[in-house]
């Protein structure tokens, strides 16, 4: 796993670290996804959860008030009730509340069970997870997985961040979005910032939830300090 924090420039503090897979030898995350396959992607959704919980509970996580973003697999998910039962015996077994804990739904995984989806998301409620939808704006009916399920936290692609300081119809899109996100009562975090212009023009926006190389790049096997 690598970490890459969110910060939260409201409150000077990190917001959450996001775990990212990655190979034994700090391999891409492409290289590694691309071998999760319909037989082993259950193995591989249960074993992302427990060891992103358990290496940021070493790394000194609840040394912070940080949260942990963990990536999910609604598809490994058959029987959601009992697919988290690992994932309640990992946080009880570091000592991570179960509130500090999100799961990000990512745009880009094409959903054809809608209800499945509902039912994952009503337990990891039950349970006291966050939940977030992550590179928003980039894939399969966004707006409608943000009406349908709202999560507690929208975070939006790159794609849209990159450069939006000069470019006024990205500009004017994750306005909008930020506009919807603040009327649920759905927290933003602008994803890949990589400049000043850029930080400053989604600061006027509205965003104060910030991931992006500006901050810091992942950290392999590490929790990256940043400099508020």
């Amino acid at each position: 796993m690598a970490f890459q924090p969110v910060v939260d420039l409201e409150h000077q503090r990190i917001y959450a670290y996001e775990a990212l897979v990655r190979g034994l030898n700090g391999e891409s995350a492409f290289s590694v996804l691309s071998q999760v396959t319909t037989d082993n992607r259950y193995a591989f959704d249960q074993s992302c959860r427990m060891k992103a919980i358990e290496l940021a509970g070493r790394l000194g996580l609840m040394k912070t008030d940080a949260s942990l973003s963990i990536n999910f697999l609604p598809g490994a998910m058959y029987r959601p009730e009992n697919c988290v039962r690992a994932t309640l015996a990992a946080a009880k077994r570091h000592r991570v509340p179960l509130k500090r804990l999100i799961f990000e739904l990512t745009e880009n995984e094409e959903i054809t069970d809608y209800e499945h989806l509902e039912s994952i998301f009503r337990v990891y409620r039950s349970n006291s997870f966050r939940t977030a939808l992550d590179d928003f704006g980039s894939g399969f009916s966004g707006l409608a997985l943000l009406a349908r399920f709202q999560p507690d936290v929208v975070k939006i692609d790159m794609s849209l961040i990159r450069g939006l300081d000069s470019h006024a119809r990205k500009h004017a899109v994750v306005s909008g979005i930020v506009g919807i996100c603040r009327t649920l009562g759905t927290k933003v975090v602008a994803e890949g910032v990589e400049t000043q212009a850029e930080l400053a023009a989604l600061r006027v926006i509205g965003v104060n939830l910030f991931q992006g190389y500006l901050f810091a790049k992942p950290g392999f096997e590490a929790l990256p300090k940043v400099d508020l």
